[in-house]
C-alpha cells in the first residue's frame, strides 16, 4: 500500500484540506476535529443534547424495514440496542445510484463501519452503530440513473419528476437483459443475481437500494435508514416550521459564509448557498422548491400554493410531503439520530463546514466531520508496468503532459531541462541591469527586452527538444498514457468512476473484506492498493 499526501493527489477542495490539517483560519467553523480521542467529548454533548424519546420512534421505524429482510440478526440486534441511552451511531449519506454507482460508495460505508469498530475497542462501555443514510429524496435522475463497468456504461432511461426513491423499478428489466448479455463468466452470474434481487424483486428504488446494500453489509451490521417517512419527519416538524416561518437557515448560513471569507487564507466559493427555503413539496411526482412571493408559499412548477396559515397547518399534518434541501437535510439527520461523526466526500466536507453556527442556534450537536478514504487500486500487472517504465505511484497523479516531461527529464539522455541555462542568463542580465543603472537609465527598457528575448528563444528550443524526445520516445510515452487512462479512467480518479462490479470476484465477501482490511478511516491519504 502506497499513501499519497493530500496535497500530491489534489482530490480535496481547499477548504476540506485546510480542515484536515486543522488550519487557524478553519477552527471556529466545527467541534471536535476527526481523532479518536475527541469522540468521549463528542458523546458528552450528543448525550446532553439528544432527546431519547426520539429513540422509540427510531427503532419501530427501522423494525419495519427490516422485520422481513434475510440476515438480519445483526440489524435486529443494533436496532434493539439504539433504545439504550448508550448507544450512538456514525452516519454517512449517498444518493441512490443504479447497482451502487461509484466505487467511492463502498468506501464511505466501510469507513463508518470501521470507526465503529474502533470506537467499540476504545469505549467498550458504549455501542456504536454505523448508518447508511439513504438521500431517497434526491430528485436529478441523471446523476444515479447509470454505472460504469469495463468501459461500458449502463443506463436507466425513464422519466422522472419526483424524488428518486419512490420510482418504479419495473423497467429496470431492460438493463438487466443488457447486464445478461454482457455478462459470460460464473462469478457474472453472481452479479446478475446481486441485480435480478435488488431491482426486478422490489417495487421502489428506495426497497431496491435497501435490498441491495443489506445484501452487500448485512454481516458487518449496517443499518440503512429511509429519510422519506412520515413519522421521522414527524420529529423534525418544528424545523419546518422554523424554515418556512424565520429563515433561520438563511440566515445563519449567509452570515458563516461571509465569516469563512474572510477567515480563510486562499479564495472561498461556498459549496452551496442557501435559499430563504431550503425544503422542497414532495408528491409521488414532483419535488419541487417553495418560494415565498407576495405573502403566499408558491410550489414551483406546479399551482399549488400555501397561506402562511394553510402551509403551518400542511406541516402539521403531513410533515411527509416536506423535504430538506442539501443544507437542512444535515439537521434532520443530525436532530433524529443519536449521532457522532458523518462521513462525507471532500464537496460534502465543505458545505458541512457552512453549517456550525446554524446548528449552535437550533441547539442541535455538530457531529465530528470524517473525510471518507480514497483509493485507487491497482493490479499487479498495472504495478509492474509501472516498474518497468521507471515511473512511481505519486508521479501518476501528474496530468498527462506533466507526466510525459516528466518521464524524458529522468530517462532521456539528452538534457531537456534547459533550467540551468536560462537562470545563468538572468544572472548575466542582473550584471547589466546594474551597468546600465550606472551609465543610463533609459537602456534598462533594452535590456529587458534582449532579455526575454533570450529567454524565450531558451524556452522554445526547451520545447523543440521535447518534441524531439517525444518522438524518439513514443512507444515508451504511449504506454504510459494508456497505463495513466486505465488507472484514471475519464481522466477522473477511479473511485468516481468505476462500478464495485469491475472488481468483483466469485465470492462477495472476498472484495468487501479485501477493502475491509486496506481502509484506514483515520489515515486523511490518498491509498495506492495493489489487489
Amino acid at each position: 500500500m502506497t499513501y499519497i499526501k493530500p496535497e500530491i493527489s489534489n482530490h480535496l477542495p481547499k477548504i476540506t484540506l485546510s480542515y484536515i490539517n486543522n488550519d487557524k483560519g478553519i477552527t471556529s467553523f466545527y467541534n471536535n476535529s476527526f481523532e479518536i480521542d475527541n469522540y468521549l467529548d463528542q458523546l458528552k454533548g450528543k448525550k446532553e443534547q439528544y432527546n431519547d424519546d426520539y429513540r422509540k420512534v427510531l427503532g419501530q421505524e427501522l423494525f419495519k424495514q427490516y422485520k422481513d429482510l434475510k440476515n438480519n440478526d445483526k440489524q435486529l440486534k443494533h436496532i434493539k440496542s439504539l433504545s439504550n441511552s448508550n448507544t450512538f451511531t456514525v452516519c454517512t449519506g449517498h444518493q441512490l445510484n443504479l447497482f451502487t454507482g461509484p466505487l467511492y460508495f463502498f468506501y464511505k460505508i466501510i469507513d463508518a463501519i470501521k470507526i465503529c469498530d474502533q470506537l467499540k475497542l476504545k469505549y467498550p462501555e458504549y455501542n456504536f452503530v454505523p448508518i447508511y443514510w439513504m438521500a431517497s429524496e434526491d430528485h436529478d435522475f441523471k446523476e444515479i440513473n447509470f454505472f460504469n463497468l469495463n468501459k461500458t456504461k449502463f443506463e436507466w432511461n425513464i422519466n422522472s419528476k419526483g424524488p428518486v426513491g419512490r420510482l418504479k423499478t419495473d423497467d429496470l428489466s431492460i438493463v438487466f437483459e443488457k447486464l445478461k448479455s454482457f455478462f459470460k463468466n460464473s462469478n457474472d452470474k453472481n452479479l446478475l443475481s446481486l441485480f435480478k434481487s435488488s431491482y426486478l424483486n422490489n417495487r421502489n428504488l428506495s426497497e431496491s437500494t435497501l435490498s441491495l446494500v443489506h445484501s452487500l453489509f448485512a454481516d458487518y451490521g449496517l443499518l440503512i435508514i429511509q429519510p422519506d417517512n412520515k413519522n421521522l419527519k414527524n420529529l423534525f416538524k418544528e424545523f419546518f416550521l422554523d424554515e418556512v416561518l424565520n429563515k433561520s437557515c438563511y440566515n445563519k448560513v449567509s452570515k458563516t459564509n461571509n465569516n469563512l471569507k474572510n477567515s480563510l487564507n486562499f479564495s472561498f466559493n461556498p459549496q452551496v448557498n442557501p435559499r430563504e427555503i431550503n425544503m422542497f413539496y414532495i408528491l409521488d411526482n414532483i419535488r419541487e422548491r417553495i418560494d415565498y412571493k407576495n405573502n403566499m408559499y408558491h410550489v414551483l412548477n406546479t399551482e399549488i400554493s400555501f397561506t402562511q396559515t394553510e402551509i403551518i397547518d400542511e406541516i402539521n399534518n403531513f410533515p411527509e410531503r416536506f423535504s430538506p434541501n442539501v443544507l437542512l437535510r444535515p439537521l434532520y439527520q443530525e436532530h433524529i439520530l443519536p449521532n457522532l461523526s458523518y462521513v462525507g466526500g471532500g464537496s460534502e466536507i465543505a458545505y458541512w463546514l457552512q453549517l456550525k453556527d446554524y446548528f449552535d442556534f437550533q441547539k442541535i450537536s455538530f457531529p465530528i466531520l470524517s473525510v471518507r478514504s480514497s483509493l485507487m487500486l491497482i493490479s499487479k500487472k498495472q504495478q509492474e508496468k509501472c516498474d518497468k517504465l521507471n515511473i512511481k505511484i505519486e508521479d501518476l497523479f501528474k496530468n498527462i503532459d506533466q507526466l510525459k516531461v516528466h518521464y524524458l527529464k529522468n530517462n532521456s539522455k539528452i538534457v531537456t531541462d534547459l533550467s540551468v541555462q536560462k537562470e545563468a542568463v538572468r544572472k548575466n542580465f542582473n550584471n547589466i541591469y546594474n551597468l546600465a543603472k550606472q551609465t543610463d537609465k533609459s537602456f534598462i527598457g533594452a535590456v529587458k527586452a534582449q532579455e526575454k528575448k533570450q529567454l524565450n528563444g531558451l524556452n522554445n528550443l526547451e520545447k523543440r527538444l521535447i518534441k524531439a524526445e517525444k518522438r524518439k520516445h513514443k512507444d515508451f510515452l504511449d504506454r504510459i498514457e494508456i497505463l495513466k487512462k486505465d488507472l484514471f479512467p475519464n481522466n477522473s480518479f477511479q473511485e468516481r468512476q468505476l462500478n464495485f462490479s469491475s472488481f468483483f470476484n466469485s465470492n462477495k465477501k472476498n472484495f468487501l473484506s479485501f477493502l475491509i482490511e486496506k481502509i484506514d478511516p483515520f489515515n486523511n491519504s490518498f491509498n495506492v492498493v495493489k489487489y
